[in-house]
């Protein structure tokens, strides 16, 4: 396990693999971002990764239940030509329901959780592990496409759709947040720092 607290091992992780899918490369636009499961309450604020086995998903299922936790995806967007690259953060409290021990293991026979962080993917249709999230639902999938708009916008590169309304549309969620991270009406020119 790493020494390294979790913003700190995600954001690294997140510019490596950047830097390795643009090495080689005499042009173009990489995208990389490392999501990461953490326990604040635990006393090393606990990263918890993807679960070895059928029996540490259970653990990390029945360590999160009924609990808050948070997701934190750091990105990386590399311009492979000239090397410049920018980085941008999100950090999601997500709020567990209580679900059975009955429902974990209905779940691990799935085979889901085994290459998911913290063993559970927030869309997953038999699951539902989250009670009510109040941030950025796409973060918890992997991919806050917010903050990625806005580091695109800051490299000078404008997405040809509208990522927050192809978001909320595609993931049936009516985001609160992402007004927030863009500015006004989904405005990307408003400045915000990282982890909003």
């Amino acid at each position: 396990m790493t020494s390294e607290r979790p913003f700190e091992y995600g954001l690294r992780v997140a510019k490596n693999k950047a830097q390795a899918a643009a090495a080689g490369l005499s042009s173009g636009i990489v995208v990389a971002a490392d999501t990461i499961v953490i326990d604040p309450l635990a006393d090393d604020k606990a990263i918890l990764g993807k679960p070895s086995d059928r029996l540490e998903a259970a653990m990390m299922l029945r360590r999160l239940r009924g609990r808050i936790h948070q997701v934190y995806t750091a990105l990386a967007v590399i311009d492979a030509g000239c090397g410049f690259m920018l980085t941008d953060s999100c950090l999601t409290d997500v709020p567990m329901r209580n679900y059975t021990d009955e429902e974990i293991m209905a779940y691990i026979d799935t085979g889901d959780p085994l290459d998911k962080a913290g063993a559970y993917a927030i869309q997953h249709k038999g699951f539902h592990p989250v009670e009510s999230l109040e941030g950025c639902f796409a973060n918890v999938m992997g991919l806050p496409l917010c903050h990625l708009n806005r580091t695109l916008i800051k490299m000078g590169i404008y997405p040809a759709t509208h990522l927050p309304t192809a978001c909320q549309s595609r993931l049936k969620y009516a985001c609160p947040v992402y007004g927030q991270i863009l500015g006004k009406e989904g405005n990307s020119d408003l400045e915000l720092s990282p982890g909003s």
